[in-house]
């Protein structure tokens, strides 16, 4: 329309005279990637350039970082309609695509990349509305202070982003004003003319502008002044006599409260006491905390007292101050103090010298071997019985005076691997306090027990006749401990004379299987003596009797070389195991 071609034109004379590409061509052109700088702040509706169709094209597409704000006309006109911010977005990254009469592109996307150049539009701020630094009385000037730090979220490294500190007034402005100083560009705070003495003020309250070349900002910084350290703790009386304590006084407990002062500014490090025991104390029994708000020291018991060990300390303490003394002062007899304690005797049970005794032994040791002993004193010397509790094997005996412990019964690791036990002193006369300890014995092991079936086999037949060699397979076990690999045991055939007619072949270290040699047998109860070798050291071999059964009842008998013992299963129902 008539409109539209008039806004057109406005347009183009916008960008001829706001950007300087009217001559050759400059504000219009053919698709292709480009870069274009554009200043933030600009009022809306700005023209950025032309593009130029060729055919088919007919339109364009722009799409990428526009925020909402660059925008192309159909006819390639691409243009901004709202304020440019560098602090937002410093680069916007937009694509433009030409497209058919059918919306298909037909050239691009190309790349436009708009750079938003920088105008001072924002004001330095400080990092904290108010600071607060100390400098202590007599400091050379010079004396450091801090840092004051602002920041400006213009464009660093311009002119809109160089910063200047300056110092606008001085509360109060006695012995003189332009005590302190600031460092022009860096904000660095710092005494100026002279040292600072706390009877002249205590405080000062300054205000800091920072400003660029546009803006200013304020902000408040309080200078406290602190007393030096020239003055020593002085204990309000040197010795406080002595204290009497029983040894068995609880550890915390607060036995005696000692005081000092100093007259240097209150609540700083240099009027602040600190109380240290520096003679009569080498084991550190004692301690001593302070009060905050008094200097107070309160005298507690850090670790138990012991009369035995020493029942009279000469103790020496100490007042100082965490700031150190200012050069030439020094601490006198005025900063020590002292008290005696005495400690006395409190009748106390026998104590172990460890609460757990540990021994090791092998299993087949003999009865009264030695396996261990135990220790214990009395704090008041006397002498010590020892006795056991909970030995429920009866495996042990205790020396009552010496505290050594004998096995009194054959061991056995398969019942018990570690066997525990309590040793009880008791001390004889007195009130007969006791304590106890543990004691655990590791057993090793023995090859003690020889191999043996897992289980009862019963109920296990061949149908007669035979029409096949049959067989079975058994498992073996052993209580002894293993190695990792578990047991290896052998297997073999307990008569030669079954060797024509039966077989042993083992499986694994574990299992073998009896089988039938041919099928010619009779309708009657086999009975099969099987050897089960454990290979241990020393090696022990089990002898086991599998019945093979042909349409019968079944018996198994399991017979330990060396025993005459026999175990003999009762009777069963017959299961076959093969038909």
């Amino acid at each position: 329309t008539i409109m539209q071609a008039q806004l057109h034109c406005f347009y183009l004379l916008t960008l001829y005279l706001t950007t300087g590409y009217g001559q050759e061509g400059m504000f219009s052109g053919p698709l292709k990637p480009m870069k274009f700088s554009v200043f933030e702040g600009q009022e809306p509706s700005q023209i950025i350039f032309q593009f130029k169709a060729n055919p088919p094209a007919v339109t364009f597409k722009l799409t990428g970082e526009t925020d909402g704000i660059f925008h192309i006309q159909p006819d390639g006109l691409l243009y901004h309609n709202g304020t440019l911010d560098r602090e937002t977005r410093a680069v916007h990254k937009l694509e433009v695509s030409a497209l058919d009469a059918h919306g298909a592109t037909v050239d691009g996307p190309v790349h436009i990349t708009v750079e938003v150049k920088d105008i001072n539009d924002n004001r330095p701020m400080f990092l904290q509305s108010k600071y607060e630094g100390s400098v202590r009385q007599n400091s050379r000037p010079g004396s450091s202070i801090g840092t004051l730090v602002a920041r400006d979220m213009d464009e660093e490294n311009t002119m809109n982003s160089v910063l200047v500190y300056r110092i606008v007034d001085q509360s109060p402005k006695s012995p003189t004003e332009g005590l302190f100083l600031v460092e022009r560009y860096t904000g660095m705070f710092q005494l100026a003319k002279q040292s600072l003495k706390k009877q002249d003020a205590p405080q000062y309250h300054l205000t800091v502008e920072v400003s660029d070349k546009d803006f200013k900002t304020l902000c408040h910084v309080q200078i406290n002044v602190v007393d030096i350290n020239d003055q020593i703790p002085i204990f309000e009386k040197s010795d406080y006599g002595n204290l009497t304590l029983a040894e068995d006084i609880a550890v915390g407990s607060i036995i005696l409260t000692i005081q000092a002062t100093d007259a240097d500014e209150p609540f700083t490090g240099s009027s602040k006491i600190l109380y240290r025991i520096t003679e009569g104390d080498s084991e550190g029994r004692l301690g001593i905390d302070t009060d905050p708000q008094t200097n107070a020291g309160y005298v507690m018991v850090k670790k138990p007292l012991d009369f035995e060990t020493a029942a009279v300390h000469n103790i020496v303490f100490h007042a100082e101050n965490p700031e150190p003394l200012v050069p030439g002062v020094k601490c006198n007899s005025s900063s020590s103090a002292k008290f005696t304690l005495i400690v006395t005797d409190v009748n106390e049970a026998p104590q172990f010298s460890q609460q757990v005794f540990q021994a090791k032994v092998s299993e087949d040791v003999a009865i009264g071997t030695k396996v261990g002993n135990v220790t214990a004193k009395d704090p008041e010397g006397l002498d010590i019985s020892y006795s056991l509790r909970g030995d429920t094997r009866g495996w042990l005996k205790i020396n009552h005076v010496t505290g050594e412990i004998f096995s009194a019964a054959r061991l056995d690791r398969e019942a018990a691997s570690l066997y525990r036990v309590q040793v009880l002193a008791t001390e004889v006369g007195g009130s007969s306090l006791s304590s106890t300890a543990n004691f655990h014995l590791t057993l090793t092991d023995v090859n003690d027990n020889p191999p043996r079936l897992v289980k009862e086999y019963t109920g296990l037949f061949f149908c007669y006749p035979l029409k096949a060699p049959g067989s079975l397979i058994f498992e073996a076990t052993d209580d002894d401990q293993q190695s990792f690999r578990g047991p290896q045991f052998t297997f073999s055939l307990g008569s030669e004379s079954l060797q024509n007619d039966w077989e042993v072949s083992k499986i694994n270290g574990t299992h073998a299987r009896l089988s039938t040699k041919h099928t010619d047998f009779e309708e009657e109860i086999y009975n099969i003596p099987i050897l089960i070798n454990d290979g241990g050291r020393p090696p022990l071999e089990g002898a086991v009797s599998l019945p093979g059964i042909i349409l019968a009842v079944v018996f198994i008998r399991m017979k330990n070389k060396g025993k005459d013992n026999v175990e003999s299963a009762q009777a069963s129902e017959v299961k076959p195991l093969r038909k």
